[in-house]
């Protein structure tokens, strides 16, 4: 990725402006940078809502998912292989996180689909997610959380090109509950 290409992306703020152009509502909460879930764990009193866990992975042939669950799911990932029909999957490298989603490993969000305007990356959300409200996301910055409604998020992916299959990581053995979701 070239410095020119670093331009195109969208910065924390261009995409609260966004959220604020789609109508989203939204509060963003700021603290120390955070990389892990458990350094996330620590700081957290004053955000109110669920927490997530996002992995970005491909498969061999390239294709990608960004799969966003609840932060204490245990992820089968043979069991997600098999309902996606993906064949093995791996995990991404820093630099196709950078050039798809926009963000550094630490700061992987599905607000990051918002720089992959060719919709490459599919959108893979825990069923469960959608019961849940307020969600919380780092806004493309790893420095902030920010909240949204779980019907917001699904607007949100919508309105970027990336329509969410929707996955009950709860009961991994269970494949029909996989669906695309567009509302």
């Amino acid at each position: 990725m070239t410095v020119a290409d670093t331009q195109l992306l969208l910065s924390a703020e261009d995409l609260l402006v966004q959220l604020q152009g789609m109508g989203i509502e939204y509060k963003t909460f700021a603290h120390p940078p955070l990389y892990t879930v458990e350094q996330s764990r620590q700081i957290r009193r004053s955000m109110p809502g669920a927490h997530v866990k996002n992995l970005f992975l491909r498969n061999k042939k390239g294709k990608m998912w960004l799969l966003t669950c609840l932060e204490d799911r245990k992820i089968d990932l043979k069991s997600v292989r098999w309902k996606l029909d993906s064949g093995s999957l791996s995990f991404c490298s820093p630099e196709r996180l950078m050039q798809y989603l926009g963000v550094i490993p630490g700061a992987v969000t599905p607000f990051g689909v918002i720089n992959d305007t060719g919709a490459e990356v599919q959108v893979v959300l825990d069923k469960t997610l959608l019961e849940m409200n307020p969600l919380n996301f780092h806004p493309l910055d790893n420095s902030k959380t920010t909240a949204i409604s779980s019907g917001d998020l699904i607007k949100f992916l919508n309105a970027t090109h990336h329509p969410p299959i929707v996955m009950d990581f709860a009961n991994p053995g269970e494949t029909d509950t996989c669906s695309m979701r567009e509302t």
